[in-house]
């Protein structure tokens, strides 16, 4: 028999990446590691945005930022890709058209 009255409540929900969503994201990353460009990522998950964090080196602040805001998916696409400044590299509602803004740029260490 379970008492009702010492339930917790259910935690909010947050938003996370699909499995669908993290492959595409997941070769980016790989590219980018294999061009010396990324050493490390983070998963961030927020009750209204997700975060993939993409890093050149450990302990700094992201190099690039891949998120995933549904509230914006009417207006300007829930998908965004920011640089290291916070800057908006590429937003929209396709995951995939957004990502290819790490096709189009040649990438060049800057030390």
């Amino acid at each position: 028999m379970t008492d009702s009255f010492h339930r917790k409540p259910a935690p909010d929900p947050v938003v996370a990446f699909q499995k669908a969503e993290m492959q595409p994201i997941l070769d980016v990353y790989g590219r980018l590691v294999i061009a010396g460009e990324a050493r490390d990522y983070a998963i961030g998950m927020e009750r209204d945005v997700a975060t993939f964090a993409i890093f050149r080196r450990h302990a700094e602040s992201p190099t690039w930022r891949i998120e995933k805001e549904p509230a914006l998916a009417t207006r300007q696409g829930q998908y965004a890709v920011y640089g290291s400044a916070g800057q908006v590299l590429r937003r929209g509602r396709e995951l995939k058209q957004v990502l290819r803004v790490f096709e189009t740029r040649k990438f060049t260490i800057v030390r």
